[in-house]
């Protein structure tokens, strides 16, 4: 690597020595494009601030890789690590929240990748793209198996003996029969109907390269879970080819009415890209990757909606709209009927956010929450703050009260801690 690769991890703040031979501006920073409130909004992944004597850094709650200035300087975030040196487990917090089906459409705000920048050469344990998309890809392909692989028309080109089918190919059949004195034989193109149609040829190609890829990961607590989704996943496709051109590939479109082939071939393509249409990328230890960022705020959002529906199922509403605003989460359950937020911030371990406090009080009072969840108009609406705690949190939410904790000075506003998987 011929260039400089800063290493930080999210929530730091930290100065490091003024390096004149690769930062020169006042001021760097990412932005992350997301969508908050129903509006477009950047967010820095992270600030680099010159001073007299050094550079200070700032980072947030991003995770990724992205220079800073191109093919010269370049910097690495990764997830916080915890007292007991060790780190979030991220993939693990992604393969949990996408238990459940409906969420996965929720995956795209989690990440952006930006595929025209240059690669920036990284090892293979700084990677956090690849894991990313491969979890992703394996948790919508297992939906599809459950339902059942689609079936449909599809070209079929081959060299009969002795017979014609469909529509015969002149060209070929001479260049690869009459010429080679194969006289009997004629290469002819049809249609049949199965499983072997270009969407799930796209979708085993992409699965050749996860194979491949997985015994990388074996030091990841979500190691067997990814295991053993591929092998429930992989008899599905036993009869269906991996062969696919990469005109192809730039081509497929998906019929509407299977509606998790469009994500699952989105991120198959992404996967391909990824390695490069290339196996052998699979295996390698320095890797080159495109910049990327991954938002754990948001995944730490999903990962306690996957919490919540485990235990309240459809009585749980995620981005509720009301007059403008959009609420994290709408409970509206015989025992629990409140609103609640997600906060990614360590703040609430010894303290709060009044602004936080405010905002959730402020959607507590619409009208549409009071006529949703059925409550008179005029009394309280209980509200709850969820926030990571690695060392008091709880794991799941089953059998949890959620209005344990108050609070202080608050009426009826209760927080929660949650603890996040981790890896050592």
């Amino acid at each position: 690597m011929d260039f400089k690769l800063l290493a930080y991890r999210e929530h730091q703040n930290e100065t490091f020595p003024n390096d004149s031979s690769l930062l020169v501006e006042q001021r760097y920073e990412t932005l992350f494009n997301k969508i908050r409130n129903s509006q477009d909004v950047s967010l820095p992944c992270y600030i680099i601030k010159r001073t007299e004597t050094n550079y200070k850094i700032e980072t947030s709650y991003f995770i990724g890789v992205d220079w800073i200035v191109p093919e010269r300087a370049a910097i690495c975030i990764s997830p916080k690590l915890n007292k007991q040196n060790s780190e979030v487990d991220f993939i693990k917090m992604l393969f949990s929240c996408l238990r459940h089906s409906d969420l996965a459409t929720e995956i795209n705000e989690l990440f952006e990748v930006k595929w025209n920048e240059p690669p920036i050469e990284i090892e293979q344990k700084r990677d956090l793209l690849t894991p990313f998309l491969v979890v992703e890809f394996l948790s919508l392909i297992k939906t599809i198996v459950r339902k059942g692989l689609k079936k449909s028309y599809y070209r079929v080109e081959q060299n009969l003996n002795s017979r014609v089918k469909g529509k015969i190919s002149v060209g070929k059949t001479i260049k690869q029969n009459l010429l080679q004195n194969k006289n009997l034989y004629t290469v002819c193109t049809f249609e049949e109907y199965g499983l072997n149609n270009l969407e799930n040829r796209l979708l085993k190609k992409a699965l050749t390269f996860v194979k491949r890829y997985l015994p990388n990961y074996t030091q990841l607590a979500s190691h067997r879970e990814l295991t053993d989704t591929f092998n429930f996943i992989n008899p599905a496709f036993h009869t269906v080819s991996d062969e696919i051109e990469l005109s192809e590939i730039k081509s497929t479109k998906v019929n509407a009415f299977y509606k998790e082939y469009k994500p699952a071939m989105d991120l198959a393509k992404l996967i391909l890209k990824r390695f490069g249409y290339n196996i052998s990328n699979t295996k390698k230890q320095i890797i080159k990757t495109p910049p990327f960022w991954i938002d754990m705020s948001k995944l730490f959002e999903l990962y306690a909606l996957g919490l919540l529906k485990d235990r309240f199922q459809k009585q749980v509403q995620f981005q509720f709209k009301g007059s403008g605003s959009e609420l994290d989460f709408l409970l509206n359950h015989p025992e629990f009927k409140m609103v609640i937020d997600t906060k990614y911030k360590l703040k609430y371990l010894n303290g709060v956010n009044h602004e936080d406090i405010r905002q959730v009080s402020g959607y507590a009072r619409l009208e549409k929450v009071y006529e949703t969840l059925g409550i008179e108009k005029g009394k309280t609406i209980d509200c709850l703050i969820i926030y990571p705690d690695q060392e008091n949190g709880f794991d799941n939410l089953e059998e949890i009260n959620l209005r344990d904790t108050v609070i202080p000075k608050y009426y009826d506003i209760f927080k929660l801690g949650l603890k996040l998987p981790t890896i050592n």
